[in-house]
């Protein structure tokens, strides 16, 4: 029997009242900064323990993924998203560029076939959601020139904004940003984290003295990744609602599921990747940076 798939209003999901401001804020913290030691240490060191940090963070997506949209096959569909994750790794290590897009369209079609109608369409965009996250780390990281500075400037931008609309939401308040989708959202925590996170791009890349960056240009390309993660938080949280869910999981205390906490980098990585590969297939974090 089809199963459609039912978008959940904020009115429809019952809840005890209004949160205090920052009563999940020390779980939120400390899982926060476990994670951010963790990516800092692997990115620092790069090479091999880099690539596999984020093989398992998109194997976690890809897993967190097939079971939100649908527990039929769920258990089937996560072996092959985590599967296709390694291999999309591997050959993502090899800049096996032919390989990553043969295997993650081929991947995301059997998941789709071993999904029920109604959840095919969302059982392959998940495929390709997890396997782009990988590609687009390893390709940015393992360039020949300033990976190293693309993967510090995007973690800087997408934390900063996160970090400053959390407390500039909740300290200015005002109208809702999406409220269908989001409840907490505002539009004075989206802006403050926009600005902000951009700022905190730029002074990271100050930490590079021999990269030559020009402030302006520089700026703009971090105001456009700030908005792209917060694009990607949203498409997230209008993915949970429609499937009628709070989090992806409960893997990280404060934060749900380890597809709650890089919602935001998943697009950035996509977007920085793909805008560098565009101006520099050879180097894609060249292309990234200089047009």
């Amino acid at each position: 029997m089809e199963q459609k798939v039912r978008f959940v209003t904020l009115n429809s999901i019952k809840k005890p009242g209004n949160p205090a401001p920052f009563v999940d804020l020390w779980p939120r913290l400390i899982s926060a900064i476990i994670l951010i030691i963790a990516a800092l240490v692997t990115v620092i060191m790069g090479g091999k323990l880099f690539v596999l940090f984020w093989f398992i963070a998109a194997g976690a997506v890809s897993w967190e993924w097939q079971n939100l949209i649908s527990p039929q096959r769920a258990h089937l569909r996560s072996a092959l998203g985590v599967f296709g994750c390694a291999l999309v790794a591997w050959l993502s290590w090899r800049h096996d560029l032919t390989g990553v897009f043969v295997l993650i369209l081929f991947t995301a079609a059997l998941a789709a076939c071993l999904a029920q109608k109604g959840r095919r369409l969302w059982a392959g965009g998940g495929i390709v959601y997890a396997a782009l996250l990988v590609t687009g780390v390893c390709l940015l990281r393992l360039s020949p020139n300033h990976g190293l500075e693309a993967i510090a400037f995007l973690f800087a931008i997408v934390w900063g904004a996160d970090i400053f609309a959390y407390f500039g939401g909740r300290l200015i308040g005002g109208p809702k940003l999406w409220p269908a989708v989001s409840a907490g959202k505002t539009w004075s925590g989206s802006i403050v984290g926009l600005v902000c996170g951009a700022f905190c791009g730029l002074l990271t890349l100050r930490l590079f003295d021999e990269t030559p960056y020009e402030s302006f240009p520089t700026l703009l390309l971090a105001l456009s990744v700030a908005v792209v993660s917060q694009c990607g938080d949203l498409f997230e949280s209008a993915v949970k609602r429609t499937f009628g869910v709070k989090d992806s999981s409960n893997l990280i205390p404060g934060h749900g599921g380890v597809m709650d906490r890089l919602d935001a980098f998943i697009f950035a990585v996509i977007y920085a990747s793909l805008l560098g590969f565009t101006h520099s297939p050879g180097s894609v974090a060249d292309g990234f940076f200089f047009w």
